[in-house]
C-alpha cells in the first residue's frame, strides 16, 4: 500500500470516528414487504414527517395521483417516481433517498414488492445494512403475503442470505382492524419464529405497530388516530427504532470494491455510476479498473447523500462521475477496484449453499441463474459434493444424487455461456473468506430463489 492511500486511509478513520462521537452514524435500510403492504406509502409519509418531502411536493403528489385515480398512493410518490410506476401503482425498481434521525443518517432503498421484481430487489439488498419488513396487518392480507408464494418469506431469507443481520418489522394498516391487539400479537407470534429459524438474531429483532396512510406511530403517536393504539401500546415509535440500528464495522484497510448498481449515462460531462463501497476507501482522481476486462476510468467526482465529497469510505452508497472511459464498458454488475488490487475472475468455483423451500429438488447440472450483486448470469450446479450440517459444519454425505429444501451442501457451480459467443465470460468473485460482501451467491430458476450462499474456492 502506497504512503499516500495509507494517509488516506487514515483521514478516513479520523473523521467517521469524529462523526460517530458527534452522534451521526451512516446505515442504508431496505425496505422489504409483499406487494401492496404499503411500503412506498410507509417511507413518503416517514419522509414528509421528518421534514424530507416538502409541502408543494406532496400536494403535487396528491394532485396527479388523484387526477390519475389513484388517490390512496399519493404518499408513495414520493419515493415511486417513474410514469410506469405511477400508472400500475407499483414500485418496479429501487428508489434511492435519505433521510436524518436524530442519530442516524439512513439511506432508504425502496425495494419493489412483485415477485416479478424480484431481481431489482436482490440489487437493493446487496447495498443494505438493515431492512425494514412492511407487513399488512388487514384482514387475510398477512396471510397471503406470508403463506407460500408471497413475498414476505423469500425477501426476508433473500436478506439474510445477503449478509442483512437487523430487522425492524412494521406492522402496517392496523386501523383497518380497529387498532386490534390480538391482531397485532398473532402477527407478531408468527413472524418471529420463522426470523429467528432464517438466521435473525431474536435480540436484533423490533415490532412497530403503525398505520402509514395515516403518519400513526411513524414518528410520533398522538392525537384522535392514534387513540385506538394508544389504548394499548405505549412503546417507541417506528423513527425511535431507526434510530438505534447499528451500523456494521467498516472495513477501510480492505481492498476496494464498488459493484455498480446503476449506470447513467450523460453527455458531455463523463458518465455516473451508483454502487456500495464494499471495502475500502476511493478518493476524487484515483484510476480505476473496470471488471471484467481491461479497461479503465478516472474518478472526477464523488457524490454522498446528494454533496460532493473528496472521498467516501467502506458502507457509503455512492455516485461517482467517471471520465476517460468509454461509457460502452461501464455495465450494471460491473465492479470497480484499483489496478493494483485486482479482484480474482471465476467461471468455475465451489460454494456452500443453503436451500430454500422448493418442490423439485436441486439435481447435479440443474440450470440456474446465479446472483452477485446487481449481475445475473446463467449457471450449471455442475457438482453436488456433499451435504453438511448446518450447526457443525461437519459432512453429511458425499456426492448426494439431489438436493432437498432445507438442506446444506456444497456444490460446484460453472457458468454458461451467455449470447452467440459459445464461452461463458467470467465474473469478479471472491472467496467468502477474502471478503464477505463479494463472496455471496444466490441462485433462482424459474422465478423462484433455490438457494443461497458463500463461495468457497475458485477454480476457473
Amino acid at each position: 500500500m502506497s504512503y499516500a492511500r495509507e494517509k488516506l486511509i487514515e483521514e478516513a478513520v479520523r473523521v467517521l470516528e469524529e462523526q460517530e462521537k458527534m452522534g451521526k452514524k451512516g446505515v442504508s435500510l431496505v425496505v422489504i414487504g409483499h406487494v401492496d403492504a404499503g411500503k412506498s406509502t410507509l417511507m413518503g409519509r416517514l419522509l414528509y414527517d421528518l421534514g424530507r418531502l416538502d409541502e408543494k411536493t406532496k400536494v403535487a403528489n396528491e394532485r396527479g395521483s388523484s387526477k390519475a385515480g389513484k388517490s390512496s398512493f399519493s404518499w408513495a410518490w414520493g419515493l415511486d417516481g417513474t410514469t410506469e410506476e405511477r400508472e400500475r401503482g407499483i414500485t418496479m425498481d429501487i428508489a434511492l433517498q435519505s433521510m436524518s434521525t436524530p442519530h442516524r443518517q439512513i439511506t432508504i432503498l425502496d425495494a419493489p414488492g412483485h415477485k416479478d421484481f424480484v431481481p431489482n430487489m436482490i440489487s437493493g439488498a446487496t447495498q443494505a445494512d438493515c431492512a425494514l419488513l412492511v407487513v399488512d396487518a388487514s384482514t387475510g392480507e398477512f396471510e397471503s403475503g406470508f403463506g407460500r408464494g408471497g413475498q414476505t418469506r423469500e425477501h426476508l431469507l433473500l436478506v439474510r442470505s445477503l449478509g442483512v443481520s437487523q430487522v425492524i418489522v412494521a406492522v402496517n394498516k392496523l386501523d383497518q382492524v380497529n387498532w386490534d391487539k390480538d391482531r397485532y400479537d398473532d402477527i407478531c407470534d408468527q413472524l418471529r419464529p420463522f426470523l429467528i429459524q432464517s438466521g435473525f438474531r431474536e435480540s436484533k429483532l423490533r415490532f412497530a405497530p403503525v398505520a402509514a396512510m395515516m403518519g400513526v406511530n411513524l414518528a410520533e403517536c398522538e392525537g384522535e388516530e392514534a387513540k385506538g393504539l394508544l389504548e394499548w401500546y405505549s412503546g417507541p415509535t417506528l423513527v425511535d427504532m431507526l434510530d438505534k440500528l447499528e451500523p456494521p464495522a467498516r472495513d477501510l484497510k480492505a481492498p476496494l470494491r464498488i459493484p455498480i448498481s446503476n449506470v447513467f449515462k450523460g453527455s458531455g460531462s463523463g458518465t455516473s455510476i451508483s454502487g456500495r463501497l464494499c471495502g475500502g476507501v476511493v478518493q476524487v482522481g484515483e484510476k480505476l479498473r473496470i471488471l471484467p476486462g481491461d479497461e479503465t476510468a478516472v474518478v472526477k467526482n464523488i457524490y454522498v447523500e446528494e454533496e460532493t465529497v473528496p472521498w467516501a469510505a467502506a458502507g457509503s452508497n455512492v455516485m461517482l462521475q467517471l471520465t476517460s472511459v468509454d461509457p460502452v464498458y461501464l455495465n450494471i454488475g460491473n465492479i470497480l477496484c484499483l489496478p493494483t488490487e485486482l479482484v480474482p475472475l471465476a467461471t468455475v468455483f465451489t460454494a456452500r449453499v443453503i436451500v430454500f423451500d422448493i418442490e423439485v429438488p436441486i439435481t447435479s447440472g440443474a440450470a440456474v441463474e446465479l446472483y452477485h450483486h446487481s449481475k445475473d448470469v446463467p449457471a450449471t450446479v455442475t457438482k453436488l459434493l456433499a451435504t453438511i450440517d448446518r450447526g457443525s459444519g461437519n459432512v453429511l454425505k458425499k456426492n448426494p444424487r439431489v438436493l432437498a429444501k432445507g438442506i446444506s451442501a456444497e456444490v460446484q457451480i460453472t457458468l454458461r455461456p451467455s449470447g452467440y459467443s459459445g464461452v461463458a465470460r467470467p465474473i469478479p468473485l471472491e472467496p467468502f473468506t477474502v471478503s464477505k460482501d463479494m463472496g455471496r451467491i444466490l441462485l433462482r430458476r424459474g422465478g423462484e430463489t433455490i438457494a443461497a450462499g458463500i463461495v468457497s474456492e475458485i477454480f476457473a
